[in-house]
Order: C-alpha cells, then sequence, then structure tokens
C-alpha cells in the first residue's frame, strides 16, 4: 500500500527530492556560482514531470487514505502549472542575472512553491490542501522579496505576507467549520454528509469562509488589492511567475473543492463564484484604465481574467470546468508572451515599465511590436485571436448553464477592458515620439515573445489539443 501510494505521488516526491539536494549542494558547492546550473536542472526536471504528467492514463488513482488524488484534471493542471514554471525561470535567467540577483535559493523555492501547487491540485482533503497552500504561499513569499535592496520589493513581499495570513486565517476558520459539521476532513466524506435538502448553515459558512481564502490566491475582487503593489514591486521574472503558475494551481483547486466536497449543491456555491466573477471582471477592467505602468496594469489584467475564468466555474458543469481550463491555458500563454516582452524594456541598461515609453516603439522594433499587438489584440479578445475563442468558451458555458446575465456581464467587461490593452497599441503606431528604448538582443525573450503571439493566430485552428484534453480532464472532475 506505501509503495502504491508513493507511486502515485511520484512526481510531487521527485521535486521535492530534487529541491532538497540542490539546496545542500548550493549551500555547500560555492552558493551563487551554483545558481544558473540549478536553475537550469530545475527547469529540465519540471519539462519532463510536465511530460510524464501528460503521459498518464484516465484512470484516477488516490493515495494516503484518499487525501491525495490522480486524475486526468490533476495531470493536466500539473501540466500547465509545471511548463510555464520552467518557462519563466528560463526567460527570466538573464534578467536576474544582469541585476545580480539570481540566487540559488531563487529556483530552488520557484521548486518548492510548484510541489504545493501540484499538491494543491491533487488534494482530497482540507488538511492536504491547507498543507499544499501554504507550501506554495510561503515559497511565493520569499521570492517577492529577492531584490533585497529595492524598498518597493520588500514592501511587496510584508504586504503579501500580511494579506496572505489573514487569507490563511480565513481558509482555516471555513475548514474547521466543514470538518466540525461534516465530521470529516476528506472531500469524498464531505460530500456525502450533505442530505438532498441541501446543507446545513454551518457548511455553507465553512464554504463562504473557504472561498473567501481560496479568491484571495486567485487576486478575485474583494480581495485583490495586494495584486497590483506585488506585481509592481517584486522582481519581472517573479511578476511573471506569480501571473501564471499560482493562478492555474488556485483556479484548478477551487474547482476541486466545489466539485468533488460540495458538488452535489451547487446551487449554494455558483451565487458565490459568480459574484467573484462579475465583481472581478469589472473591478479589474475599470481599475485598469488609469494605470501609467505596465506591470500594474498586467496586475488588473490579471483580475479581470479570473473573473473569466470564474465565469466558467460559475456554470457548475463539465462544459464550464473544461472551458475554465482551455481558457487558462490561453491565459498563461499570453501573459508568458506579454512579460517576456516586459522583460527586455529597458533605457540606459536600466528596466523601464513606463508605459509611455513605448510611444513610436514599432519604428524602432516592428517584430516585436507586432507580436505584442497580437498578444494585446488577443487578452482583449479580438476575434479572431485565440484570446476571443478562450472567452466564448467561458461565456457559452454560462449561457448553456441558465446564466445568460452572467455572459452578458462578460461581454460588457470585456468591452471595457479592450479600451488599456488597445491603448498600448496606439502607442507603439500612433503615439509622439519620446526618447527610444534600449536595444536589446535577447534571443529567449524574443523567441518566447514571437511564439506566443505565433500561438494566438495559429492555435485558432484547432487550440493544439488543448479542447479534447481539457473535456478529459473536465469529465475527470465532475462526474
Amino acid at each position: 500500500m506505501i509503495a502504491a501510494d508513493l507511486n502515485t505521488a511520484l512526481p510531487e516526491i521527485l521535486l521535492a527530492l530534487f529541491a532538497m539536494a540542490a539546496l545542500m549542494v548550493g549551500v555547500y558547492g560555492g552558493k551563487d556560482k551554483l545558481a544558473e546550473p540549478i536553475l537550469w536542472a530545475t527547469a529540465a526536471l519540471m519539462v519532463l514531470l510536465a511530460i510524464f504528467a501528460g503521459s498518464k492514463g484516465l484512470e484516477a488513482r488516490t493515495a494516503f487514505n484518499g487525501m491525495f488524488i490522480a486524475d486526468a484534471f490533476a495531470h493536466f493542471s500539473k501540466m500547465i502549472i509545471l511548463l510555464s514554471a520552467a518557462v519563466v525561470l528560463v526567460m527570466g535567467q538573464s534578467y536576474m542575472q544582469a541585476r545580480d540577483l539570481l540566487r540559488f535559493e531563487y529556483p530552488i523555492l520557484i521548486a518548492l512553491s510548484v510541489v504545493g501547487m501540484m499538491l494543491m491540485v491533487s488534494s482530497g482533503d482540507l488538511i492536504a490542501l491547507y498543507m499544499g497552500l501554504e507550501l506554495q504561499s510561503l515559497a511565493l513569499y520569499v521570492v517577492a522579496t529577492m531584490n533585497r535592496d529595492s524598498a518597493r520589493s520588500t514592501e511587496a513581499g510584508l504586504k503579501y505576507f500580511i494579506l496572505g495570513a489573514l487569507a490563511s486565517g480565513l481558509l482555516l476558520y471555513g475548514a474547521s467549520l466543514t470538518y466540525g459539521y461534516a465530521g470529516t476532513t476528506l472531500f469524498s466524506g464531505i460530500i456525502t454528509t450533505i442530505s438532498e435538502d441541501g446543507m446545513s448553515v454551518g457548511l455553507l459558512m465553512g464554504l463562504a469562509f473557504m472561498m473567501a481564502g481560496l479568491a484571495f490566491k486567485v487576486s478575485a475582487v474583494p480581495f485583490h488589492m495586494w495584486t497590483p503593489d506585488v506585481y509592481e514591486g517584486a522582481p519581472t521574472p517573479v511578476t511573471a511567475f506569480f501571473a501564471t503558475a499560482p493562478k492555474v494551481a488556485a483556479m484548478a483547486l477551487i474547482a476541486r473543492v466545489v466539485h468533488e466536497a460540495f458538488g452535489t449543491v451547487p446551487g449554494d456555491w455558483t451565487q458565490i463564484i459568480a459574484f467573484l466573477a462579475v465583481a472581478s471582471m469589472f473591478v479589474g477592467a475599470i481599475a485598469a484604465i488609469g494605470q501609467r505602468d505596465i506591470k500594474r496594469l498586467m496586475a488588473y489584467s490579471s483580475i479581470t481574467h479570473m473573473g473569466f475564468a470564474l465565469v466558467g466555474l460559475a456554470a457548475g458543469t463539465a462544459q464550464g470546468v473544461q472551458a475554465m481550463l482551455v481558457y487558462m491555458a490561453i491565459y498563461v500563454t499570453m501573459n508568458i508572451g506579454v512579460f517576456a516582452f516586459i522583460l527586455t524594456m529597458t533605457r540606459d541598461g536600466k528596466p523601464v515599465t513606463d508605459i509611455d515609453s513605448l510611444r513610436q516603439y514599432s519604428r524602432a522594433e516592428p517584430l516585436r511590436a507586432l507580436a505584442l499587438l497580437i498578444l494585446m489584440f488577443s487578452l482583449a479578445g479580438v476575434p479572431p485571436l485565440v484570446g476571443f475563442f478562450g472567452k466564448f468558451y467561458v461565456l457559452w458555458a454560462a449561457v448553456q448553464a441558465g446564466m445568460a446575465w452572467l455572459a452578458v456581464a462578460g461581454v460588457i467587461a470585456s468591452v471595457i477592458g479592450a479600451f488599456y490593452y488597445l491603448r498600448i497599441v496606439y502607442f507603439m503606431y500612433f503615439g509622439d515620439e519620446t526618447e527610444p528604448l534600449d536595444t536589446v538582443r535577447a534571443p529567449v525573450q524574443a523567441s518566447l515573445l514571437v511564439a506566443s503571439a505565433a500561438v494566438m493566430v495559429l492555435g485558432v485552428i484547432n487550440l493544439f489539443g488543448i479542447e479534447s484534453m481539457a473535456a478529459l480532464a473536465a469529465d475527470a472532475l465532475v462526474r
């Protein structure tokens, strides 16, 4: 039994053992001299584990008495998490090295946070959920303050830590209420205690508090206040990581909790998720209009996009979960491309994040400007780019679930949000000329920028098989 359990959780165990071994090597082998090899080894292992997760069959297996679930839903989510984490590590390596921020602890902390994310999407128990969530969060608190000489970075990490502790308290209180009224921490046990007449008030309150704690992790309104400051203050590669893998893990965890533990009473939690979705879409879209810093703009953009992903979950159906997974895969790809571009924004060798610095950028770098234009159009949901289909999937899932009002709200929020994406395009092609940015030769970042833009165009054909994989994952969760 123990051997079978360990085999089921093998990817998580391997990555955790690697992180601990890398920590020992870094401490006793020369510290920051080994930072680059450790980073590349971490990225390589993540890619291998992603391939391993993708090769897993559709058979669902549990381990550790139901606390750990390995099914198609978990495998799909882990693939996105591992690949995005590996890409962000490689993408930010030159940036961190050039600014003397590449410590050997950096890739190790990223690896440990990814272990937490993998545990989150496979959790079948409230205790396993909390362990994964805190492992991810504690590592992220530290990487947010990697730039120790920057007061802004330190402030970002402190704000993230304090508000994260509050969210953890809400989550724990909700979990304790749920355990008190259900008598078990297992998701499979909680769902059996819910009668045909619905949940007790205690269980409903437990669910509400847990949703509040989880909403913080996806920066859903009204638990979004940390996002702009942390995105702006953290080193840009760390911000890119915040905007990708943790969002996928948290969204998958919300889907796991509501469907595995409370799936028989969707009417009780779809209202909560629908409120979070509408509030996030509109607050994020409206607040982003006045932003002049591109990292803060991407923070509010992520709030809006998490609102759209929550629209899929609010449908409460397998089609909604599939739409959410497709949307998250597209969202991660778009964000990697945009942050690959932001990493190259420098003037006199110093990072620049002011949107005004992009005026007439297309004259100096026409190919990069075109790639960013495609990504901005895709983020805005302009057809026929892939970003449009991502929004269409989640809105259509809401319509099919009888929540047409939610889809209408999504369309209105998308129109509002298009303004700040198109403003960047306007600056690049039609804005008044300003002091030009440095011409940076960054092959990794340039390749990722162009590749992600190409995916937004070429993926229209069949989304590279993501749609069918997401359907299998959703069917594994919503039974």
